[in-house]
């Protein structure tokens, strides 16, 4: 299962790191403290609308683009198979069930690229109900090497 805390984070991240600008920087502007912004960029903290509305505002970007580029990121973990699922451990023989059952890690890696080329999204399910999405914004450069390896 995506957090999509997680993946707000690593939007705002990507946003302030292309500007070039501090982690102090952002939060003086928006008016939030350094460590609950570098919480919400890591996603420990999920903001509230307002909270993420004024770090927008700070960034110089509007609200529905970071929702938007969060939506697309969704979107593209949608279409990898078993991502969004929780993963189903086979079933045990009633007699082989522990008595506190731990849960598996599955460590599985999936990258895709968008039908355009312009955005990567790597997954990485890290238990059964929790994935870890990572998206980057592809350069010509990668995209022309993705379709030559696909060719």
């Amino acid at each position: 299962m995506v957090l999509l805390r997680r993946v707000i984070g690593d939007a705002l991240r990507a946003r302030r790191q292309g500007q070039h600008r501090t982690l102090r920087e952002v939060s003086s502007a928006a008016n939030v403290s350094l460590g609950y912004l570098s919480e919400i960029e890591r996603g420990q903290k999920e903001p509230s609308s307002e909270l993420l509305a004024a770090i927008c505002d700070a960034l110089g970007a509007r609200l529905s683009e970071l929702l938007r580029e969060v939506s697309d990121t969704v979107a593209l973990a949608e279409q990898m198979p078993n991502v969004l699922v929780p993963v189903q451990d086979e079933p045990a023989e009633p007699a082989a069930v522990p008595a506190a059952p731990a849960a598996k890690a599955t460590n599985r890696a999936v990258r895709q690229v968008s039908s355009d080329g312009t955005v990567a999204v790597s997954v990485r399910q890290d238990s059964p109900l929790k994935a870890t999405l990572r998206t980057t914004r592809v350069r010509p450069a990668e995209r022309d090497r993705d379709v030559v390896c696909a060719a």
